[in-house]
This record gives structure tokens, C-alpha cells and sequence, in this order.
């Protein structure tokens, strides 16, 4: 009985030992990851987090496709909605660690610096990896830091003035009175439209400043000093324009408000504005009414009337920056095969999602030339491709949110009555304030 039940106890080990076998054994794909970053067949691979998945998770899986390095890689692409990814960063980098992080991450052209300037060790420099003059100027600006680049430009949130040509007919106007025209021009053809129309100019969030941005930007100004953390507002002529203009559409009773993003939409597929000052990325939210289509045109976004002020402008965008950790060198690699050099990657992207990049010689070619019978069979790929090249640089700084806020009260204050003067002094000294 002995001998029976030792032989019977070997053969029960033997059996667990062959259940557990290798726990870094794959399934006949070959895509299980093991710790070392490689798959069972030996390929590389590099984590990458972005938000939305049909754009920037989309433009993720098509540079997958795309890749054709030297190195045997893949890239695993998790979601996470912008906050999560800002939350999550701003913890795992603030406790000194990379530890679950991922090798790519997008973020927010306006949130950049502050990443980069609260942990310079965290984020890989990729300056050599890319030709810092294939991508428009003010991504570079918005990228760099002491010196270096650490995001490969992505999107560009280049702007327009999204106009109903139909609106603009009924009331005496084409699409060449709109063209490079000025914000006070702007108004004024706004309250000949409301008359002859009924119709609003243009509808606003009275507690998103995004309008105020675009105008900023298109002058070369911004809410900081060259430095990117001197609050500039007391004294800033482009942003005392600014207030007075947003002022004078409230005044002219040209604008439709809202409160939200759903609103927003609303308003132009309603039909109930006849322009939206905007980044191109609303295209596919403006084309979602087809009953629309043919009455709707891009023009230039209107200009400031101050020294330098230009008829283009940004409102958005995002790049991708590389964790200093494990991978990066293979993550660096990846992005400068794919969104840092390949033409025919960012054709694919406009033709699939339409996403336009901001590497230069990747918005050329058929695709970026066709004419989109919704907007009357005008080229707007192309317009926007060329307006981006235009669009000045400016420093984003760190707090780009943060004076958001405070300008979004002292600019209710300036509309129930208080001195713009002394609404943007206000604003100086919070900022200085908060901002220490």
C-alpha cells in the first residue's frame, strides 16, 4: 500500500506540473505580452494612451499598419479619456515613478508645458529623431522645452470661419465678403444677417474662452510673457480687443448662447446661426446634417485690427510624447517612422478619418486636393492644410486653463459693467496670485 500510494503521489505531481507549465506561454497568435516587452515570437512592443477612438486611436491603428522600421514592433493601444490619461499622469509622474505608464501618451498642445516643465526628467527627447522643419512652426513652439523637442506634432486645430452661404445671400453677402475680413466687419455683416435672417451670427459658451484663444493666437499673443509664465493681461493690446469685441457681438444681439457641447452642435445643425468660428476639427459634426449640404463654405477666420494680427489661428490639437523609460528608444523609433516621416500615412489618415496632420509635406497630394460637394465643392482640406502653415507661434505656458478661468469672470464683470481696464488689471493680479 505504501509503494502504491508514493507511486500514485509522484503521478499527481507530474500531472500539476504539466497544468502549470510556462506562464509566459502564448496562444497560436503569438500576441500575448510577456514582462521583457516581447511577444512569444519575439516581437517588440510599446504601450501607447490616447481618447477618442475614432480619431486618435484610429490614426494609433493605422500607423500600426503603417510602420515599416527596422525593428520587429507592435504597438498596444489602450483608451482612456482625457482626464483619466491627465489624472494618471500628473499621479505616477508626481511620485517619482514610471511604473504602469505608458511609452506613448498624447496630450493637449495647451496642457504640454505643464508637464513638461513640472517633470523635465520624465518625457524623451526625440529632437533627433524628426526634421523640426517638416511640421509647422507653432507645434514646434508648442513641443519643445529648454532647447529640446519631446512631442511628435499631431493634429493641428487650425481654424476657420465655418459660414451658411444661403444665410449670407439672403442678406446681400457672398462668400468673398467674408474672406480676410476683420472682427468688426464681422459684426457688422453679423447684424445685417440677424435683420435680413432672424438668424444669429454665432453661438457662444459664456464659460468656454476658446473664441478668445483663437483670437489671441492669430495676433501672436498669448496670456504669458516670451517666458510662458509671466502673466500678460493688464497690458496686452490684443487682449483688451479681445474683450471689447466679445462685447460689441453680445451688444449687437448676434449671439446665441449655449452651455455645453450638445448645444453647440445644436446651434449650426439647427440652423439656427449662420457662422462658427472654430477648429476644423467640427467638420464631421457640421456635415452630420446632410439636409445642409451645399449651403455651408470655410472662409479665413477673421483678424484683430492691431500690428501683426493675421486671419489665421488655432483652437486645439495634440501631439505625442514619448516616457524616459524602458522602450523609449523603440517608441521614438515608431513615431518618427509613422507620423514623424510618412507621406502616405497622413494621406490615409484624411482619407479614413480625416484627421489633418501637421507634417508639411504630408498634406499634399489627391487627397488633400478634392472638393467636398458639401461645402459647396470647395477644397477645405487643402485651405486648412495651407492656413496652418500660417498660424503663429505663441508659448502656450503651463496655466493655459487656469487664466481661462479667471478671464472668464473679469469678462462677465466687463459685460455687467465694469471698466475693461480695470477688469483686465484684475485678472493680472489673480494671475499673479495663483500663479506663483
Amino acid at each position: 500500500m505504501k509503494k502504491f500510494l508514493a507511486l500514485l503521489l509522484i503521478l499527481m505531481l507530474g500531472v500539476l506540473a504539466a497544468c502549470g507549465g510556462d506562464d509566459t506561454s502564448s496562444d497560436d497568435t503569438g500576441d500575448t505580452e510577456s514582462d521583457s516587452g516581447e511577444t512569444s515570437d519575439g516581437v517588440q512592443s510599446v504601450t501607447a494612451w490616447a481618447w477618442d477612438p475614432n480619431f486618435n486611436i484610429r490614426a494609433l491603428e493605422l500607423a500600426n499598419q503603417a510602420y515599416d522600421g527596422d525593428s520587429e514592433m507592435y504597438v498596444e493601444i489602450i483608451e482612456n479619456a482625457q482626464d483619466d490619461i491627465i489624472q494618471r499622469l500628473n499621479t505616477g509622474l508626481s511620485s517619482g515613478t514610471t511604473q504602469g505608464m505608458p511609452n506613448i501618451v498624447l496630450i493637449e498642445d495647451y496642457r504640454a508645458q505643464s508637464f513638461l516643465q513640472s517633470y523635465p526628467d520624465a518625457f524623451y527627447p526625440i529632437t533627433d529623431y524628426i526634421n523640426s522643419d517638416d511640421f509647422v512652426q507653432y507645434k514646434i513652439e508648442a513641443t519643445s522645452f529648454d532647447g529640446d523637442i519631446y512631442g511628435l506634432p499631431f493634429d493641428t486645430g487650425v481654424s476657420g470661419l465655418y459660414v451658411r452661404t444661403d444665410y449670407l445671400e439672403e442678406a446681400g453677402y457672398t462668400l468673398e465678403d467674408v474672406t480676410n475680413i476683420t472682427w468688426k466687419e464681422y459684426i457688422e455683416i453679423g447684424k445685417a444677417v440677424k435683420e435680413a435672417t432672424g438668424k444669429d451670427m454665432i453661438t457662444l459658451d459664456p464659460n468656454d474662452f476658446g473664441l478668445g484663444r483663437m483670437m489671441l493666437q492669430s495676433a501672436g499673443e498669448w496670456y504669458f510673457e516670451e517666458d510662458g509664465n509671466t502673466p500678460d493681461l493688464a497690458d496686452n493690446p490684443a487682449l483688451e480687443e479681445t474683450f471689447v469685441l466679445y462685447k460689441e457681438m453680445m451688444d449687437a444681439d448676434i449671439v446665441k448662447l449655449n452651455s455645453d457641447w450638445s448645444q453647440f452642435v445644436s446651434a449650426f445643425n439647427s440652423g439656427d446661426v449662420a457662422t462658427v468660428p472654430t477648429g476644423n476639427w467640427i467638420t464631421p459634426s457640421v456635415k452630420a446634417e446632410a439636409s445642409q449640404s451645399g449651403n455651408w463654405a470655410v472662409a479665413p477666420l477673421p483678424r484683430l485690427e492691431i500690428e501683426g494680427a493675421t486671419n489665421t489661428s488655432n483652437l486645439g490639437g495634440s501631439s505625442w510624447y514619448v516616457l524616459n523609460q524602458d522602450g523609449k528608444e523603440l517608441a521614438a523609433e515608431f513615431l518618427a517612422n509613422t507620423f514623424g516621416s510618412n507621406e502616405q500615412f497622413y494621406t490615409d489618415l484624411v482619407t479614413e478619418i480625416g484627421a489633418l496632420g501637421t507634417y508639411i509635406p504630408g498634406t499634399k497630394g489627391e487627397a488633400f486636393e478634392q472638393e467636398d460637394p458639401f461645402f459647396g465643392g470647395q477644397a477645405i482640406i487643402q485651405d486648412f492644410a495651407t492656413w496652418s502653415e500660417q498660424i503663429p507661434p505663441v508659448n502656450y505656458g503651463m496655466h493655459t486653463y487656469a487664466v481661462d478661468d479667471i478671464l472668464i469672470v473679469e469678462m462677465q464683470n466687463y459685460l455687467n459693467g465694469s471698466d475693461v481696464n480695470d477688469a483686465l488689471n484684475n485678472a493680472q493680479s489673480q494671475a499673479e496670485t495663483q500663479l506663483r
